[in-house]
């Protein structure tokens, strides 16, 4: 039994018909069609789902579609801005904070999240904020330098 709904995802609504224990990243991958979220263990322990709703970073792989009638997704593809990557995309790029790609969308979600709580974190907030998510490629480090630089940089600018 499929149930009628409307996910607004990144600014727009979608209708959508979903079996009532699908879970949002399957909604949003298989039924929407937005592939930047990943599913990496399927268990909420990787990071690799992550999504913002309402704002506040959640694993899709856990949270049940349904649940997020009425309320804003994010994804790392609404991160953009007027086409352009974000300054944070950026910074992630020059920085070194990519290398396998994996992880990327859900440390850009939750560093995005971080930023717009704290616009000035310290390393160890970043530490934190990046916490539920995992790199098996890059160390961190070339992440950590990428939001301590969105963050200056957006200060410069503010």
């Amino acid at each position: 039994m499929k149930v009628e709904a409307a996910l607004r995802v990144n600014g727009t609504a979608y209708p959508v018909e979903l079996d009532p224990h699908m879970t949002l990243l399957r909604a949003v991958r298989d039924v929407i069609g937005l592939t930047g979220p990943k599913e990496g263990c399927d268990d909420s322990e990787c990071g690799a789902c992550m999504m913002l709703l309402d704002g506040k970073p959640v694993n899709s792989c856990s949270y049940l579609a349904l649940q997020a009638e009425g309320r804003e997704i994010t994804t790392v593809e609404g991160l953009a801005e007027l086409g352009s990557l974000s300054p944070l995309q950026q910074a992630i790029l020059e920085e070194g904070g990519v290398q396998c790609g994996f992880c990327t969308p859900g440390m850009l979600i939750s560093a995005t999240a971080l930023l717009r709580s704290a616009p000035e974190p310290t390393e160890p907030e970043i530490r934190v904020a990046l916490a539920g998510n995992l790199c098996r490629c890059t160390g961190y480090d070339g992440i950590i330098r990428a939001v301590r630089r969105a963050a200056a940089e957006a200060t410069d600018v503010g």
